[in-house]
């Protein structure tokens, strides 16, 4: 299961290195539609119940996110916004957040 994690972040970073190149600001932009629950650049406010994504790893981010997509995490709304995005725009937001301090 690791080895495919890692396959599949590494196939997400080839991509998402490419689809950064097009537009330098899509990662920033794709990232700023989870401000309203995750805080400016992912930077939860303390105590809220809300995961902090601010320097998250991005292995760890792409699994959450996995695991929401795919039911294994229960949420209220994290399944349907999950489902939103293609395994590019996902890891281009994982980037994101990981470079986030």
């Amino acid at each position: 299961m690791k080895f495919l994690v890692s396959a599949a972040a590494l196939c997400l970073l080839a991509s998402a290195q490419a689809a950064q190149a097009a537009d330098p600001y899509l990662a920033r932009n794709l990232a700023a539609t989870c401000a309203n629950c995750h805080g400016t650049d992912g930077k939860a406010v303390k105590d809220s119940g809300i995961d902090a994504l601010a320097g998250m790893e991005k292995v760890k981010l792409l699994q959450k996110l996995d695991d929401y997509r795919n039911g294994r995490k229960p949420a209220t709304i994290m399944q349907q916004i999950a489902k939103g995005y293609t395994d590019e725009q996902l890891g281009l937001i994982a980037d994101y957040f990981a470079a986030q301090k």
